[in-house]
C-alpha cells in the first residue's frame, strides 16, 4: 500500500520572514514601527500568559485548558486585519487572539477556571464564545458570516481550528456553505502536525490541507504559520475578499505544538522529543526578534524590557483573578430547576450547614 502523500502543485505557499529573520520584501505587508513593535509585545504577552497559566495548572490554581507555546504568530497574525464591527469565532487554543480582541486576562483566568462569568465574550466585543467540541463553531460562524451577507454589512467573520478538525463532517459542511452562499468567512486551519495523538500523515493523504478548500470551490493558500508577517499579509487579502463581496477562503497555516495539547496530555507517549527540536529554530518570536533587531525597530534591551513588562502584566491579572475567583458552591443547586423542588431545597440545605460546621460558609 502506498502511504505517500499526494502531491499538488497548484496551493501557493506563503513566507515573508524566514528562520533568520530575512524578509522577502515583495511579498512583506506594509506595517509601520509601531504595528510592527505591537505585533511583538502581542506574542511576548501571549507566551508569558501561556506559560503563567501553566504553572498556574500546576499548583491547582487552574483547570484544564490548551497551551499554545509556538503558536503565537498564527493567533495574533489571524486577528490583526480584523476590524472591531468584524467577528471571530475562536477555538480552544485561541487566548492570544482573544486577548489581541479585547478579553481581559484574568476574565480568561476565569474562563480556565470554571467559572460561568469567564466564558460570554466581553462588552463591545464581537468574538462567540468558544467550543470544546471539535469543528462545532465552524458553522455558527458561517451563519454570522450568512448573515452579514443577507445584511449587506461589508464586514467579514475570521474562524479558526485545528488540522483534526479538518476530519469532523461539520467544517465539511461549514466550507460548503460558505462557498456556494460566498458567505464572507475567512477560515484559518491551524495545522500544527498532531490532532491530539494522531500525527498529520495518519489523518490526511494529502500533503497539504489547504487543497480541501480548492474542492468546495474556496481560495485557499498554505501559510509559514511561525511567520506573523505571512500570516498578516494572507490574512489581510482574505479579510479584504469577503468584505468586498467575494466569498470565504482559506489559509493553512502551518506550525507547530511545541508544549502539550492540553494539561490533561503527555505527548511523549506519542512522539519523539528529536521531531520536536528542529522546531526550536523555527520559533515565532526568535524569528521576528532577529528582523526587529537588525532593522533596528527594537534593540535587545527593549525586548527584554518588553518580555519584564508581559511578566508583569500576567501577575497583575492573576492577582485580578484571585480576587474574584471566590467559590460559591451553593450554585451547583441553582441552574437546574427553574422552581427547586422540596426534596432538593432539603439536599442544599443540609450541604450548606455541612459546609459551615467546617467552617466553609459559602
Amino acid at each position: 500500500m502506498d502511504t505517500k502523500p499526494v502531491q499538488l502543485d497548484n496551493i501557493d505557499v506563503l513566507q515573508v520572514l524566514n528562520e533568520e529573520g530575512m524578509v522577502d520584501t515583495t511579498k512583506a505587508p506594509p506595517l509601520t514601527h509601531d504595528q510592527l513593535r505591537r505585533l511583538y509585545v502581542a506574542m511576548v504577552l501571549t507566551r508569558k500568559f501561556d506559560s503563567r497559566m501553566l504553572a498556574m495548572q500546576r499548583q491547582g490554581e487552574m483547570g484544564t485548558f490548551a497551551p499554545n507555546l509556538g503558536q503565537e504568530a498564527t493567533q495574533i497574525g489571524q486577528v490583526f486585519p480584523l476590524t472591531a464591527d468584524d467577528w471571530f469565532a475562536p477555538s480552544y487554543r485561541s487566548f492570544g487572539a482573544q486577548i489581541w480582541r479585547g478579553w481581559s486576562m484574568e476574565q480568561l483566568l476565569l474562563l480556565w477556571a470554571g467559572y460561568h462569568e469567564g466564558f460570554p465574550p466581553p462588552e463591545g466585543v464581537n468574538d462567540l464564545p468558544f467550543s470544546i467540541v471539535i469543528g462545532s463553531h465552524v458553522l455558527p460562524a458561517v451563519g454570522v458570516a450568512m448573515g452579514m451577507a443577507q445584511k449587506k454589512q461589508q464586514h467579514c467573520v475570521t474562524v479558526n481550528f485545528g488540522d483534526g478538525a479538518m476530519s469532523q463532517g461539520a467544517v465539511n459542511e461549514a466550507f460548503n456553505f460558505a462557498a456556494v452562499y460566498k458567505a464572507p468567512c475567512v477560515f484559518v486551519c491551524e495545522n500544527n502536525g498532531w490532532a491530539i495523538s494522531t500525527p498529520l500523515q495518519r489523518q490526511a493523504a494529502t500533503e497539504s490541507l489547504a487543497v480541501r478548500g480548492i474542492g468546495f470551490g474556496i481560495p485557499s493558500i498554505r501559510v509559514d504559520g511561525n511567520d506573523i508577517l505571512a500570516m498578516v499579509a494572507a490574512t489581510t487579502t482574505a479579510a479584504e475578499r469577503a468584505r468586498a463581496g467575494q466569498g470565504p477562503s482559506l489559509i493553512e497555516a502551518v506550525t507547530y505544538r511545541m508544549s502539550l495539547h492540553t494539561t490533561a496530555d503527555d505527548p511523549t507517549v506519542y512522539r519523539q522529543e528529536e521531531h520536536v527540536d528542529p522546531w526550536h529554530q523555527r520559533c515565532p518570536l526568535l524569528r521576528f526578534e532577529r528582523y526587529l533587531n537588525r532593522e533596528s525597530i527594537l534593540t535587545e534591551d527593549e525586548c527584554r524590557r518588553i518580555a519584564d513588562e508581559c511578566e508583569q502584566r500576567v501577575l497583575e491579572a492573576r492577582a485580578k483573578f484571585r480576587e474574584m475567583a471566590k467559590a460559591r458552591p451553593e450554585e451547583i443547586f441553582d441552574f437546574v430547576y427553574h422552581t427547586m423542588p422540596p426534596e432538593l431545597i432539603e439536599q442544599k440545605k443540609d450541604y450548606l450547614s455541612r459546609l459551615a460546621r467546617k467552617g466553609l460558609n459559602p
